[in-house]
């Protein structure tokens, strides 16, 4: 399979790089970063350190998590919105509307082309729903010009932006469903509990129970629950991909130019093997999510995610380790990205989603490969085929 981009897609990609760096700026990050928490506040060290020993309780999988990430903090990152003026613009470059067909709006591009951009988003670490609206535009009027914000539950579980969402993509099984909410009433509607978030940018609501189908409107037949889940998926690892690229060239960059004993400490060895080690990931996470962009199979799909967060959380970690001191500090961009990596790892298909999936497809198809006799010895007799 070839993976060289065309020169529309060049174009595209380049396109979206020069828009964020106009809309949204590396000192509009920072800035963000600092008004939602800064340094002084225990979260900078706490939040990370509770992530390290056990990253699920951070973004909400024990309910005294939730009592423990209480506070002043916890409460303004829940309330950090949205930044409607670069939703809007988004909207207007056509980020939302990209797969829609040219006669409703869109401009006909396919699922390669959003992960080109939902990759640069990544690298941008550009924050809010984007995957959300991105998948309701067509589905939720306002989503595609990027005057509404739409947030996603996969069931009862952990939405993001839940305050700044104007409606709420509710899938349940097979069933795709949108709940409107005002402006800011998201949690009272879905009756969420904030708590605190690793990452500054991403403010998080549980959601324990998921209202009834008479309370949420009902979507068009085409809103395949499925296919919108794979998509997410895939999106998200494609934001991952932007991420672990982002850190490889601050690793590369800082050992260039940073100087130890005379010389730069991208001479000495083990820098090297840091930095390789590095693009190895990325490379193969990138060929993993562009595959799976034309494929559009589930197995490649779950494969794409599963090497792109371990290419993104990995990716940042040696970065940090690259920089050595200086990587540890609040004003290095690198523990944003850690912090995101983390948050997106957990979001639409986790690790051990992806891990069993793929376990279940290998383990079906030798089951089919395989004589009985080698199955009854390895497996036990219930996948002996008769």
């Amino acid at each position: 399979m070839d993976f060289r981009l065309t020169g529309d897609q060049r174009a595209l990609q380049a396109g979206m790089r020069a828009l964020l760096a106009a809309r949204y700026p590396h000192e509009k990050l920072r800035a963000a970063v600092d008004a939602s928490e800064g340094p002084a506040e225990d979260v900078a060290v706490g939040a990370v350190v509770d992530a390290v020993v056990d990253a699920p309780a951070v973004l909400g999988g024990a309910p005294e998590a939730q009592e423990a990430a209480g506070g002043p903090g916890a409460r303004k990152a829940a309330e950090s919105p949205v930044d409607r003026e670069l939703w809007a613009a988004l909207g207007d470059a056509g980020f939302f509307a990209l797969r829609l067909p040219e006669e409703d709006g869109g401009t006909g591009l396919g699922l390669p082309e959003a992960v080109l951009l939902f990759e640069e988003a990544g690298r941008a670490l550009l924050p809010g729903p984007l995957v959300a609206t991105h998948l309701a535009a067509g589905l939720a009027a306002g989503a595609a010009d990027g005057t509404r914000i739409v947030t996603a539950l996969d069931g009862p579980g952990v939405a993001e932006h839940l305050a700044s969402a104007d409606a709420v993509l509710l899938l349940t099984g097979d069933t795709a469903r949108l709940l409107p909410v005002d402006a800011g009433a998201g949690p009272r509607a879905l009756r969420a509990a904030p708590f605190r978030s690793v990452d500054p940018l991403t403010p998080l609501h549980r959601v324990r129970d998921l209202p009834s189908a008479a309370c949420a409107g009902g979507l068009a037949p085409e809103a395949d629950a499925a296919r919108l889940r794979r998509e997410a998926a895939l999106l998200t690892a494609a934001q991952q991909l932007g991420s672990a690229r982002a850190t490889l060239a601050l690793a590369v960059s800082h050992a260039r130019h940073r100087v130890q004993f005379g010389r730069p400490v991208g001479s000495f060895q083990a820098v090297q093997h840091l930095c390789a080690q590095m693009l190895v990931r990325t490379d193969l996470a990138r060929a993993s999510v562009y595959a799976a962009s034309v494929t559009e199979d589930p197995a490649e799909t779950a494969g794409a995610k599963l090497l792109a967060d371990s290419a993104a959380i990995r990716n940042a970690r040696d970065c940090l380790q690259v920089h050595g001191g200086l990587g540890f500090t609040w004003e290095a961009d690198i523990h944003l990205h850690l912090k995101r990596a983390w948050v997106r790892a957990f979001q639409w298909q986790s690790t051990e989603e992806s891990e069993e999936f793929l376990a279940n497809e290998l383990l079906m198809d030798a089951a089919d490969e395989n004589a009985p006799d080698v199955w009854w010895g390895t497996l036990g007799g219930e996948n002996v085929q008769s």
